[in-house]
This record gives C-alpha cells, sequence and structure tokens, in this order.
C-alpha cells in the first residue's frame, strides 16, 4: 500500500503541497451537485407515488409503511447510480509505472472511452447498483424515521436535522462499506484480461478475505466514517432548507 494509516497519508500529501489535497476535485465539485439532485428528486417523486397508492387503498394518513421509505430511497440510489460510478486509472498501471495516465478528468473520460467503449465508463455499474439501492434506502429510510419521532414535518430544529443526518450517513456507510470497497477495487482493476486482477465480483470477495481476512473488507472504514458525519448532515440540512424555501413560494 501507498500509506499505512489516515496520518501517513496526510503527511505524504502534504509534501506536495497543500493543493494536492485538492486534486481531482473537478468531477465531485459538478457530479456531486448533479447526484444529489438526482437522488432527492426521485426520492420525492416515490414518496407520492406511494402516497397516491396509498390513498386509492383507502389510506388517507399520507404516512409511508417502512418498506415503502426503503424503496423510495433504493430507487434514489438506482438512479443516482448512473452518474455515481467513478472512473479512475488501474492500479497496476498507475502505481508500477509511476506515470499520470490522464491529465485530467475530460482526458481520462476520452482515453476509457476510446479504448474500452461505454463499458469502459460504466465498469463496475452492476456492483454500484447494488451499493446504491441498498445504501441509499437505508440512508433515507433512516432520516425519515428519525424524523418521524418528532412528529412535526419539516418543523424541527436546525441541529436536529444536522444530527439526523449524520445519523443517516454512518447508517448507510455501516451498511455498505464492504461492497464500497469491493466496487473501488473492481473500478482501480484493469481493463484486459492480461492486467485484470478479479474475474468478478465474486472472484474479488474470495481473494480479499482469503488474503486479507475481514480486516480486508474495512481498509480506510474510520477515515470514511470520519467524513460521513459532517458531509451527510449538511446534505440534509441544505435540503430542508431547500424545501422550507420551496413551501413558502
Amino acid at each position: 500500500p501507498l500509506y499505512s494509516n489516515m496520518l501517513d497519508c496526510i503527511r505524504k500529501t502534504n509534501k506536495e503541497g497543500f493543493s494536492a489535497f485538492y486534486k481531482g476535485t473537478t468531477i465531485p465539485l459538478v457530479g456531486i451537485g448533479a447526484c444529489v439532485s438526482i437522488q432527492f428528486a426521485v426520492l420525492e417523486h416515490m414518496k407520492r407515488f406511494f402516497n397516491e397508492i396509498n390513498e386509492k387503498n383507502g389510506n388517507k394518513t399520507s404516512v409511508l409503511t417502512n418498506s415503502q421509505l426503503f424503496l423510495s430511497g433504493a430507487a434514489a440510489g438506482i438512479a443516482n447510480s448512473v452518474l455515481s460510478v467513478q472512473i479512475t486509472p488501474t492500479q497496476s498501471n498507475s502505481l508500477a509505472k509511476n506515470s499520470i495516465l490522464y491529465s485530467g478528468p475530460i482526458d481520462c473520460i476520452k482515453k476509457i472511452y476510446s479504448s474500452y467503449g461505454i463499458r469502459g465508463i460504466y465498469k463496475g455499474q452492476m456492483i454500484t447498483m447494488a451499493r446504491e439501492f441498498q445504501g441509499y434506502g437505508t440512508y433515507f429510510f433512516l432520516y425519515e424515521l428519525l424524523k418521524r419521532t418528532e412528529g412535526k414535518g419539516r418543523e424541527i430544529e436546525s441541529w436536529k436535522t444536522y444530527l439526523y443526518g449524520a445519523l443517516a450517513g454512518y447508517g448507510m456507510w455501516l451498511v455498505i462499506y464492504p461492497i464500497d470497497l469491493l466496487k473501488s477495487k473492481l473500478q482501480m482493476d484493469g481493463f484486459t484480461p492480461q492486467t485484470r486482477k478479479y474475474k468478478n465480483a465474486l472472484d474479488c470477495f474470495t481473494r480479499t478475505y482469503k488474503y486479507e481476512g475481514l480486516r480486508g473488507f474495512f481498509k480506510g472504514f474510520g477515515t470514511v466514517m470520519l467524513r460521513a458525519g459532517p458531509v451527510n448532515a449538511s446534505t440534509f440540512m441544505a435540503y430542508e432548507l431547500a424545501m422550507k424555501s420551496f413551501d413558502k413560494l
């Protein structure tokens, strides 16, 4: 491994200067806005869809069942997966040659598409969909469930919105982290049979467990959980503020 732990990663990255901590932010800055927009748009659409079904069945309370809440979030995750597949250079090439394969995100997309077509761009799509289905189903279900304990709709204190968003983020990553790690390994794997390390997701799982044990499925877990709280708390805070603003229009 390039880094022995999070602190070692920070120390080595810092040698490249402060800007090194923001390498590759172009796609996340553009893409995360689109991803979050899709997530919440599909979530609200599915909630309305289930409300209509409930009303037809004589349920006038507009309270979704737990399974309906989960499926609403899962649908949001599946829709989100179209944009959330990460495009990364193969680990073998990038580490062995110690060279820059792509000059930027556009160059990365061009080179991968020219060599491997649309399948190269969406490498790891199936396991990404599995991760998004389970992860966002849990994510939005937990948040909505926590909000229900207040019984006030959106009229809850800001600090509770922040807290519930953080807890939803923690819950999501607790559920999906091993799947996410396998997804990342598959996406970083080679494109051709000669450079490919794993045959498929099952082979990746088997090899990871064989050579690394259970700990192999949780590498970097502490760093992700450190990030999960503030990131997801801020996401739901912004969402609730936006929805309150729209309600006033």
